[in-house]
């Protein structure tokens, strides 16, 4: 089974930095793309930014110029620097890992648990 943990969210000041962290486990041997979403309340879930294994990055619209994804493939981890800050950011940040194969099976999709990112002075 693969599992996905997120780490570095909080709350922070319009104008502020944080960076999110993603590692997979499971006894993993590939994984092809790997990216962050996000699902602000009474809002649907949507994707931020994607990365390939080979270092292709998407980006939503509305995070261009200021987030940057960037994926460390011998650790199976991924990584979202997000700067300036917005209150619209505020929302539950979900790591998701696509095309995952493991020693013992194929997982076509795979989520994190979430975490909180919220944006307030």
């Amino acid at each position: 089974q693969v599992q996905l943990v997120e780490s570095g969210g909080g709350l922070v000041q319009p104008g502020g930095s944080l960076r999110l962290s993603c590692a997979a486990s499971g006894s993993i041997l590939s994984i092809n793309a790997m990216g962050w979403y996000r699902q602000a309340p009474g809002k649907e879930r949507e994707a931020v930014a994607i990365i390939t294994s080979g270092g292709v990055t998407t980006y939503a619209d509305s995070v261009k110029g200021r987030f940057t994804i960037s994926r460390a493939n011998a650790k199976n981890t991924v990584y979202l620097q997000m700067n300036s800050l917005k209150p619209e950011d505020t929302a539950v940040f979900y790591c998701n890992a696509r095309s995952v194969r493991t020693i013992a099976a194929y997982y076509p999709d795979s989520w994190g648990q979430g975490t909180q990112v919220t944006v307030s002075s």
